[in-house]
């Protein structure tokens, strides 16, 4: 087991700075390394002898081997045709208008300069935070980049490489 591990997490992308458990999030962040296989929930016994007992099907395990966790499914990183995200799709389906002025854009390799954008379009920062006047910041390969947010704006104030 991990000696570093938090039964609770705040989820970056998934709402506001409230702590959830982390075995209802996609957190790296576990008590142990675990296998991960997508799988449709189908029921839950809640009311048998060793309740709760999930109920799933398209598990890619052997029969009879224990299922620790159940995480949301998202539909951005997860391609199973038809399925639903449930309460994190909502997340993962916001954007934002990408301003990158020229002068910035120019300082970013052409092969990256797509990624970049629908990176930011993502909005990297964590969910609850909402400050038009701050400055976030994060590395891109080689690159430091810098933006604000405000609205639905994203503008990038900063895009150099590292030292």
């Amino acid at each position: 087991m991990r000696a570093d591990w938090s039964p609770t997490v705040r989820s970056p992308r998934l709402g506001d700075n409230t702590r959830m458990s982390v075995f209802s999030t996609r957190s790296p962040f576990r008590p142990n390394p675990i296998g991960l296989s997508v799988v449709r929930l189908e029921a839950i016994d809640l009311h048998g002898k060793d309740a709760p007992v999930p109920t799933v099907t398209g598990a890619d395990l052997m029969s009879g081997t224990p299922i620790y966790d159940l995480k949301p499914y998202l539909p951005q990183f997860d391609s199973i045709p038809d399925a639903k995200g449930g309460f994190a799709a909502d997340a993962a389906a916001h954007r934002l208008t990408v301003v990158f002025p020229a002068h910035w854009l120019e300082r970013v390799p052409a092969a990256l300069q797509e990624g970049l954008c629908e990176l930011l379009a993502q909005d990297p920062r964590q969910s609850y935070q909402h400050d038009p006047d701050r400055i976030y910041g994060f590395r891109f390969g080689t690159l430091e980049i810098k933006f604000t947010v405000s609205g639905e704006f994203l503008t990038v104030c900063f895009a150099e490489p590292i030292a």
